[in-house]
C-alpha cells in the first residue's frame, strides 16, 4: 500500500502534490520526468528537458525546484512577506495574483477555501 503524502499547497494556490514535476521528482522516475517535459514543452512553449522537472514543491528552502520557481513574483513575494501562502496575505488578491488565477482557476478556489478557514477563526 503507497505511502499517503501530506498535501502541499504552493503560495499561489497550486497543490505541489499533485504537480506532474514534483510526482516524478518523489518517485525519482526518468520516464515520468521525460513525459512531463515533453508535456510542459508543448503546453507552455518552452524547451523542457527531463532533468529540469525535478522539484520538491514551491515551498522548499534548500530543495529542489523546477527552474521557474527560482524567478516567481508570486513566491518570492510570498516569502519576503513571511506568509504561509497568498491566503494570508493582506493585499489578497494582488493584481500579478489575479493574472495567475486567469490561467488556473482551481489554485483560486484552493486559496479562497483557505481564506474562510482563516476568516472562521
Amino acid at each position: 500500500m503507497p505511502k499517503a503524502r501530506k498535501k502541499q499547497i504552493a503560495y499561489c494556490g497550486v497543490v505541489c502534490t499533485d504537480c506532474l514535476a514534483y510526482l516524478a521528482t518523489q518517485a525519482d522516475d526518468n520516464e515520468q520526468r521525460k513525459k512531463v517535459a515533453a508535456q510542459w514543452t508543448k503546453e507552455y512553449k518552452h524547451d523542457f528537458k527531463p532533468e529540469d522537472i525535478n522539484c520538491d514543491g514551491c515551498l522548499t528552502i534548500t530543495g529542489r525546484v523546477v527552474g521557474y520557481l527560482n524567478v516567481c513574483p508570486l513566491r518570492k513575494c510570498a516569502r519576503a512577506k513571511g506568509v504561509i501562502n497568498c491566503a494570508y496575505c493582506p493585499d489578497y488578491v494582488c493584481a500579478e495574483l489575479g493574472k495567475f488565477f486567469q490561467m488556473v482557476p482551481k489554485a483560486k478556489q484552493n486559496l479562497d477555501n483557505i481564506k474562510k478557514g482563516i476568516k472562521a477563526k
